[in-house]
Protein backbone atom coordinates (compact mmCIF):
# COMPACT_ATOMS: atom_id res chain seq x y z
CA UNK A 1 0.00 0.00 0.00
CA UNK A 2 1.53 3.40 -0.93
CA UNK A 3 2.30 5.81 1.86
CA UNK A 4 -0.75 7.91 2.79
CA UNK A 5 -2.86 5.89 0.31
CA UNK A 6 -2.29 8.30 -2.63
CA UNK A 7 -1.28 7.59 -6.21
CA UNK A 8 1.04 10.59 -6.15
CA UNK A 9 1.88 13.02 -3.39
CA UNK A 10 4.38 15.67 -2.34
CA UNK A 11 5.95 15.60 1.09
CA UNK A 12 6.86 19.06 2.39
CA UNK A 13 9.24 19.33 5.32
CA UNK A 14 8.23 22.03 7.78
CA UNK A 15 11.59 21.69 9.53
CA UNK A 16 13.62 22.27 6.34
CA UNK A 17 11.46 25.23 5.39
CA UNK A 18 11.99 26.88 8.76
CA UNK A 19 15.71 26.10 8.65
CA UNK A 20 16.04 27.65 5.18
CA UNK A 21 14.40 30.82 6.52
CA UNK A 22 16.87 30.87 9.42
CA UNK A 23 19.80 30.44 7.02
CA UNK A 24 18.64 33.36 4.90
CA UNK A 25 18.27 35.44 8.05
CA UNK A 26 21.78 34.54 9.19
CA UNK A 27 23.27 35.60 5.86
CA UNK A 28 21.54 38.99 5.62
CA UNK A 29 21.87 39.78 9.32
CA UNK A 30 19.91 42.07 11.60
CA UNK A 31 18.24 45.11 10.13
CA UNK A 32 17.16 43.42 6.89
CA UNK A 33 13.47 42.52 6.72
CA UNK A 34 12.80 39.19 4.98
CA UNK A 35 9.70 38.96 2.82
CA UNK A 36 8.73 35.32 2.30
CA UNK A 37 7.46 34.97 -1.27
CA UNK A 38 4.47 32.61 -1.28
CA UNK A 39 2.94 33.46 -4.66
CA UNK A 40 1.80 30.66 -6.98
CA UNK A 41 0.70 28.59 -3.97
CA UNK A 42 4.18 28.97 -2.49
CA UNK A 43 5.82 27.66 -5.65
CA UNK A 44 3.62 24.58 -5.43
CA UNK A 45 4.35 23.90 -1.77
CA UNK A 46 0.99 25.12 -0.43
CA UNK A 47 0.78 28.81 0.47
CA UNK A 48 -1.32 28.55 3.61
CA UNK A 49 0.80 25.97 5.43
CA UNK A 50 4.05 27.48 4.17
CA UNK A 51 2.93 30.89 5.47
CA UNK A 52 2.17 29.39 8.86
CA UNK A 53 5.65 27.87 9.03
CA UNK A 54 7.39 31.04 7.87
CA UNK A 55 5.55 33.32 10.28
CA UNK A 56 6.26 30.81 13.03
CA UNK A 57 9.96 31.05 12.13
CA UNK A 58 9.87 34.85 12.40
CA UNK A 59 8.71 36.20 9.02
CA UNK A 60 6.76 39.43 9.45
CA UNK A 61 6.13 39.93 5.73
CA UNK A 62 4.83 37.67 2.96
CA UNK A 63 4.49 38.41 -0.75
CA UNK A 64 1.89 37.21 -3.23
CA UNK A 65 1.15 37.98 -6.86
CA UNK A 66 -2.52 38.95 -6.62
CA UNK A 67 -5.06 40.24 -4.15
CA UNK A 68 -6.86 36.92 -4.53
CA UNK A 69 -3.81 35.08 -3.23
CA UNK A 70 -3.60 37.50 -0.31
CA UNK A 71 -7.27 37.01 0.53
CA UNK A 72 -6.71 33.25 0.68
CA UNK A 73 -4.04 33.78 3.33
CA UNK A 74 -6.14 36.22 5.35
CA UNK A 75 -9.14 33.87 5.34
CA UNK A 76 -6.83 31.12 6.62
CA UNK A 77 -5.89 33.31 9.59
CA UNK A 78 -2.48 34.56 8.41
CA UNK A 79 -1.90 37.92 10.12
CA UNK A 80 1.51 38.94 8.71
CA UNK A 81 1.91 41.93 6.41
CA UNK A 82 1.13 40.83 2.86
CA UNK A 83 2.63 42.56 -0.16
CA UNK A 84 0.62 42.20 -3.39
CA UNK A 85 3.26 42.46 -6.09
CA UNK A 86 1.63 42.01 -9.49
CA UNK A 87 -1.99 43.11 -9.33
CA UNK A 88 -3.44 46.39 -10.57
CA UNK A 89 -4.08 48.07 -7.25
CA UNK A 90 -6.81 50.35 -8.57
CA UNK A 91 -8.85 47.35 -9.72
CA UNK A 92 -8.77 45.64 -6.31
CA UNK A 93 -8.80 48.68 -4.02
CA UNK A 94 -11.73 47.50 -1.87
CA UNK A 95 -10.11 44.11 -1.32
CA UNK A 96 -6.80 45.73 -0.39
CA UNK A 97 -8.45 47.81 2.30
CA UNK A 98 -10.81 45.15 3.62
CA UNK A 99 -8.15 42.44 3.89
CA UNK A 100 -5.31 44.75 4.97
CA UNK A 101 -3.14 44.02 1.94
CA UNK A 102 -0.26 46.26 0.87
CA UNK A 103 -0.16 46.95 -2.88
CA UNK A 104 2.80 47.46 -5.13
CA UNK A 105 2.03 50.36 -7.48
CA UNK A 106 3.67 50.20 -10.90
CA UNK A 107 2.87 53.53 -12.55
CA UNK A 108 2.32 57.14 -11.59
CA UNK A 109 -1.08 57.18 -13.28
CA UNK A 110 -2.16 54.26 -11.07
CA UNK A 111 -0.79 56.19 -8.09
CA UNK A 112 -3.01 59.15 -8.83
CA UNK A 113 -6.06 56.95 -9.40
CA UNK A 114 -5.42 54.98 -6.22
CA UNK A 115 -5.16 58.19 -4.20
CA UNK A 116 -8.49 59.32 -5.60
CA UNK A 117 -10.09 56.03 -4.59
CA UNK A 118 -8.66 56.38 -1.09
CA UNK A 119 -10.08 59.88 -0.58
CA UNK A 120 -12.26 60.03 2.51
CA UNK A 121 -11.09 56.65 3.80
CA UNK A 122 -9.93 58.18 7.07
CA UNK A 123 -6.44 56.69 7.01
CA UNK A 124 -3.82 56.72 4.24
CA UNK A 125 -3.26 53.44 2.40
CA UNK A 126 0.35 52.26 2.56
CA UNK A 127 1.94 51.15 -0.69
CA UNK A 128 5.26 50.20 -2.25
CA UNK A 129 6.29 51.86 -5.52
CA UNK A 130 8.08 49.77 -8.11
CA UNK A 131 10.82 51.30 -10.26
CA UNK A 132 11.75 49.75 -13.61
CA UNK A 133 15.54 49.97 -13.50
CA UNK A 134 16.13 47.68 -16.46
CA UNK A 135 13.89 44.62 -16.18
CA UNK A 136 11.57 46.11 -18.79
CA UNK A 137 8.44 44.73 -17.19
CA UNK A 138 6.37 46.27 -14.38
CA UNK A 139 7.44 49.53 -12.75
CA UNK A 140 7.63 53.22 -13.52
CA UNK A 141 10.44 54.62 -15.66
CA UNK A 142 9.83 58.19 -14.46
CA UNK A 143 12.71 60.20 -13.03
CA UNK A 144 13.07 61.18 -9.38
CA UNK A 145 11.49 64.61 -9.82
CA UNK A 146 8.41 63.18 -11.53
CA UNK A 147 8.09 60.46 -8.88
CA UNK A 148 8.49 62.96 -6.03
CA UNK A 149 5.77 65.18 -7.46
CA UNK A 150 3.38 62.25 -7.90
CA UNK A 151 4.05 60.90 -4.42
CA UNK A 152 3.37 64.29 -2.83
CA UNK A 153 0.23 64.73 -4.90
CA UNK A 154 -1.09 61.33 -3.72
CA UNK A 155 -2.06 62.73 -0.34
CA UNK A 156 -4.36 59.85 0.56
CA UNK A 157 -1.54 57.31 0.29
CA UNK A 158 1.65 56.61 2.24
CA UNK A 159 4.79 55.56 0.40
CA UNK A 160 6.09 52.79 2.66
CA UNK A 161 8.50 51.08 0.29
CA UNK A 162 10.53 51.61 -2.87
CA UNK A 163 11.45 48.54 -4.89
CA UNK A 164 12.79 47.18 -8.15
CA UNK A 165 13.40 43.75 -9.66
CA UNK A 166 16.65 42.40 -11.08
CA UNK A 167 16.67 40.76 -14.48
CA UNK A 168 19.98 38.85 -14.36
CA UNK A 169 21.21 38.75 -10.78
CA UNK A 170 22.95 35.34 -11.10
CA UNK A 171 24.68 36.34 -14.33
CA UNK A 172 28.20 37.60 -13.74
CA UNK A 173 29.05 37.75 -17.46
CA UNK A 174 27.56 41.24 -17.73
CA UNK A 175 27.03 44.33 -15.58
CA UNK A 176 23.25 44.58 -15.81
CA UNK A 177 22.71 44.11 -12.08
CA UNK A 178 25.27 46.79 -11.23
CA UNK A 179 23.54 49.17 -13.64
CA UNK A 180 20.18 48.43 -12.03
CA UNK A 181 21.58 49.06 -8.54
CA UNK A 182 22.97 52.43 -9.66
CA UNK A 183 19.69 53.38 -11.30
CA UNK A 184 17.73 52.51 -8.16
CA UNK A 185 20.13 54.42 -5.93
CA UNK A 186 19.86 57.51 -8.16
CA UNK A 187 16.09 57.51 -7.81
CA UNK A 188 16.31 56.94 -4.05
CA UNK A 189 18.80 59.78 -3.67
CA UNK A 190 16.60 62.10 -5.70
CA UNK A 191 13.58 61.26 -3.57
CA UNK A 192 15.59 61.84 -0.41
CA UNK A 193 16.52 65.34 -1.62
CA UNK A 194 12.82 65.96 -2.09
CA UNK A 195 12.19 64.90 1.50
CA UNK A 196 10.79 61.46 0.62
CA UNK A 197 12.37 58.59 2.57
CA UNK A 198 10.43 55.31 2.35
CA UNK A 199 10.77 53.01 5.33
CA UNK A 200 11.65 49.99 3.20
CA UNK A 201 14.00 49.76 0.22
CA UNK A 202 14.19 46.46 -1.63
CA UNK A 203 15.74 45.11 -4.80
CA UNK A 204 16.91 41.59 -4.09
CA UNK A 205 15.43 38.14 -4.34
CA UNK A 206 17.31 34.88 -3.76
CA UNK A 207 20.34 35.23 -6.02
CA UNK A 208 21.89 38.46 -4.70
CA UNK A 209 21.54 37.07 -1.19
CA UNK A 210 23.07 33.70 -2.09
CA UNK A 211 26.06 35.20 -3.90
CA UNK A 212 26.71 37.95 -1.41
CA UNK A 213 25.82 41.07 -3.44
CA UNK A 214 25.72 43.21 -0.30
CA UNK A 215 25.25 46.45 -2.23
CA UNK A 216 21.93 45.08 -3.51
CA UNK A 217 20.36 44.06 -0.21
CA UNK A 218 19.13 47.42 1.17
CA UNK A 219 16.91 46.90 4.29
CA UNK A 220 14.39 44.45 2.82
CA UNK A 221 14.67 41.38 0.60
CA UNK A 222 12.09 39.21 -1.17
CA UNK A 223 13.07 35.56 -0.99
CA UNK A 224 11.17 32.66 -2.52
CA UNK A 225 13.33 30.07 -4.30
CA UNK A 226 15.85 29.83 -1.45
CA UNK A 227 13.12 29.15 1.10
CA UNK A 228 12.10 26.11 -0.92
CA UNK A 229 15.69 24.91 -1.13
CA UNK A 230 17.08 26.24 -4.41
CA UNK A 231 19.55 28.80 -5.71
CA UNK A 232 19.96 29.38 -9.44
CA UNK A 233 23.39 28.40 -10.80
CA UNK A 234 25.57 31.40 -11.47
CA UNK A 235 26.96 32.29 -14.87
CA UNK A 236 30.47 33.58 -15.27
CA UNK A 237 33.00 34.22 -12.51
CA UNK A 238 30.71 34.46 -9.51
CA UNK A 239 31.84 34.79 -5.91
CA UNK A 240 31.50 31.79 -3.65
CA UNK A 241 27.97 31.14 -2.50
CA UNK A 242 27.27 32.26 1.05
CA UNK A 243 23.81 30.71 1.32
CA UNK A 244 23.23 26.96 1.38
CA UNK A 245 19.70 25.60 1.58
CA UNK A 246 17.99 22.23 1.20
CA UNK A 247 14.98 21.27 -0.94
CA UNK A 248 11.81 21.24 1.11
CA UNK A 249 9.64 19.13 -1.22
CA UNK A 250 9.89 15.46 -2.15
CA UNK A 251 7.57 14.08 -4.82
CA UNK A 252 6.51 10.45 -4.67
CA UNK A 253 4.32 8.09 -6.71
CA UNK A 254 2.95 4.62 -6.13
CA UNK A 255 3.53 1.59 -8.34
CA UNK A 256 0.19 0.46 -9.76
CA UNK A 257 1.40 -2.59 -11.65
CA UNK A 258 4.51 -4.49 -12.70
CA UNK A 259 4.99 -6.91 -15.60
CA UNK A 260 7.55 -8.69 -17.71
CA UNK A 261 7.81 -7.79 -21.39
CA UNK A 262 10.00 -9.47 -24.02
CA UNK A 263 12.85 -8.04 -26.02
CA UNK A 264 11.69 -5.71 -28.84
CA UNK A 265 8.40 -4.90 -27.06
CA UNK A 266 6.96 -1.43 -27.71
CA UNK A 267 6.14 0.66 -24.66
CA UNK A 268 3.44 3.34 -24.45
CA UNK A 269 1.82 5.74 -26.91
CA UNK A 270 3.35 5.63 -30.36
CA UNK A 271 5.63 2.79 -29.35
CA UNK A 272 8.13 5.48 -28.45
CA UNK A 273 10.40 3.00 -26.67
CA UNK A 274 11.39 -0.48 -27.83
CA UNK A 275 13.01 -2.82 -25.33
CA UNK A 276 16.46 -4.16 -26.15
CA UNK A 277 16.26 -7.02 -23.63
CA UNK A 278 13.60 -8.89 -21.68
CA UNK A 279 12.45 -6.11 -19.36
CA UNK A 280 10.53 -5.78 -16.14
CA UNK A 281 8.45 -2.61 -16.14
CA UNK A 282 6.52 -0.76 -13.47
CA UNK A 283 3.59 1.54 -14.17
CA UNK A 284 3.37 4.56 -11.88
CA UNK A 285 0.22 6.44 -10.87
CA UNK A 286 1.52 9.80 -12.11
CA UNK A 287 1.57 11.59 -15.45
CA UNK A 288 1.55 14.96 -17.12
CA UNK A 289 -1.86 15.79 -15.62
CA UNK A 290 -0.04 15.69 -12.28
CA UNK A 291 2.77 17.91 -13.54
CA UNK A 292 5.34 15.32 -14.62
CA UNK A 293 6.50 16.92 -17.84
CA UNK A 294 5.78 15.13 -21.10
CA UNK A 295 9.27 16.24 -22.10
CA UNK A 296 10.63 13.60 -19.72
CA UNK A 297 9.31 10.92 -22.08
CA UNK A 298 12.11 8.47 -22.85
CA UNK A 299 14.69 10.71 -21.17
CA UNK A 300 13.77 11.27 -17.52
CA UNK A 301 14.59 9.16 -14.47
CA UNK A 302 13.05 8.32 -11.11
CA UNK A 303 14.43 6.58 -8.05
CA UNK A 304 13.18 3.04 -7.38
CA UNK A 305 14.52 0.91 -4.53
CA UNK A 306 17.41 3.33 -4.12
CA UNK A 307 18.45 3.14 -7.79
CA UNK A 308 18.17 5.64 -10.61
CA UNK A 309 15.96 4.06 -13.28
CA UNK A 310 14.79 5.39 -16.67
CA UNK A 311 11.36 6.45 -17.81
CA UNK A 312 10.37 4.27 -20.79
CA UNK A 313 8.30 5.70 -23.60
CA UNK A 314 5.83 8.54 -23.34
CA UNK A 315 4.75 10.13 -20.08
CA UNK A 316 0.98 9.72 -20.31
CA UNK A 317 -1.75 11.85 -18.78
CA UNK A 318 -2.17 9.65 -15.69
CA UNK A 319 0.54 6.98 -15.95
CA UNK A 320 4.28 6.65 -16.48
CA UNK A 321 6.30 3.52 -17.20
CA UNK A 322 9.76 2.86 -15.77
CA UNK A 323 12.36 0.10 -16.14
CA UNK A 324 12.72 -1.91 -12.92
CA UNK A 325 14.60 -4.87 -14.38
CA UNK A 326 17.42 -4.19 -11.96
CA UNK A 327 15.05 -3.61 -9.03
CA UNK A 328 13.47 -7.04 -8.48
CA UNK A 329 12.09 -6.02 -5.10
CA UNK A 330 9.69 -3.42 -6.60
CA UNK A 331 6.07 -4.57 -6.39
CA UNK A 332 2.63 -3.01 -6.85
CA UNK A 333 1.93 -0.69 -3.93
CA UNK A 334 5.57 0.31 -3.50
CA UNK A 335 6.72 3.92 -3.63
CA UNK A 336 9.16 5.54 -6.06
CA UNK A 337 10.70 9.01 -5.81
CA UNK A 338 10.31 11.58 -8.58
CA UNK A 339 11.96 14.39 -6.63
CA UNK A 340 13.97 13.74 -3.50
CA UNK A 341 16.47 11.23 -2.18
CA UNK A 342 16.72 7.54 -1.42
CA UNK A 343 20.00 6.65 0.22
CA UNK A 344 22.84 8.16 -1.81
CA UNK A 345 20.71 8.77 -4.90
CA UNK A 346 18.82 12.01 -5.41
CA UNK A 347 16.95 14.03 -8.03
CA UNK A 348 16.18 17.68 -7.39
CA UNK A 349 14.05 20.13 -9.35
CA UNK A 350 17.07 21.65 -11.09
CA UNK A 351 18.18 18.24 -12.35
CA UNK A 352 14.67 17.37 -13.52
CA UNK A 353 14.44 20.76 -15.21
CA UNK A 354 17.62 20.13 -17.18
CA UNK A 355 16.20 16.79 -18.37
CA UNK A 356 12.95 18.51 -19.38
CA UNK A 357 14.56 21.55 -20.96
CA UNK A 358 13.04 24.06 -18.55
CA UNK A 359 13.76 25.73 -15.19
CA UNK A 360 13.31 24.53 -11.63
CA UNK A 361 10.60 27.13 -10.94
CA UNK A 362 8.53 25.56 -13.73
CA UNK A 363 8.97 22.08 -12.27
CA UNK A 364 7.87 23.09 -8.76
CA UNK A 365 5.01 25.36 -9.81
CA UNK A 366 3.89 22.75 -12.31
CA UNK A 367 3.07 20.08 -9.72
CA UNK A 368 -0.70 20.02 -10.03
CA UNK A 369 -3.34 20.36 -7.33
CA UNK A 370 -4.38 16.71 -7.59
CA UNK A 371 -0.96 15.74 -6.23
CA UNK A 372 -1.69 15.65 -2.50
CA UNK A 373 0.50 17.83 -0.29
CA UNK A 374 1.52 16.10 2.91
CA UNK A 375 3.33 18.16 5.59
CA UNK A 376 5.87 16.29 7.65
Amino acid sequence: MPAFGFRSWAEISRAKLAENFRRVSAVVGDGVEIVGVVKADAYGHGAVEVSRVLTGAGARWLAVSSAEEGITLREAGIDARILVMSDRATAVYRELVHYRLTPVVHSLSDLRELSSLAAGSGAPLSYHLKIDTGMGRLGTRADAAQIAAAVKEAANLRLEGLMTHFASSADYTNKQTERQVRAFNRIAAGLKKAGICPQFMHMSSTNPVAYGRREALQNMIRVGHALYGYVSPARGEAPERVLHVEPVLSWKASVISTKEVPEHAHIGYGGMFRTHRPTRIAILGVGYADGLSHRLSNRGHVIAAGKLVPILGAVSMDLTTIDVTDCPSIQPGDTVTLLGSEGDVSINAQQMARMAGTISYDILCGIRARVKRVYV
